[in-house]
């Protein structure tokens, strides 16, 4: 995965779509924020940035401790149906 730190004097949007090609890039602005470019149709790359993604991560294992499930029968009392 390259890096590529965002300016006026950066690489051009049609550059970094290149430099994509076959990799994933992260573009860091000047204050610091860092998005990610990837190609969409390759699930592969996709699931392994996600697992990279630490706030995703974070978020994910909280949602599994959640208690809190109904049974469908109790939905459907809840919803009065």
């Amino acid at each position: 995965m390259k890096t590529i730190d965002v300016s006026a004097t950066g690489p051009t949007l049609h550059e970094v779509l290149k430099l994509a090609d076959g990799d994933n890039i992260i573009l860091r602005t000047t204050d610091g924020r860092e998005y990610v470019i990837a190609e969409v149709d390759d699930f592969d790359r996709e699931i392994a940035l996600a697992r990279q993604n630490e706030e995703l991560m974070r978020l994910l294992e909280e949602r599994s401790r959640e208690e809190g499930s109904v049974s469908a029968l109790e939905a459907r009392r809840r919803l009065g149906l």
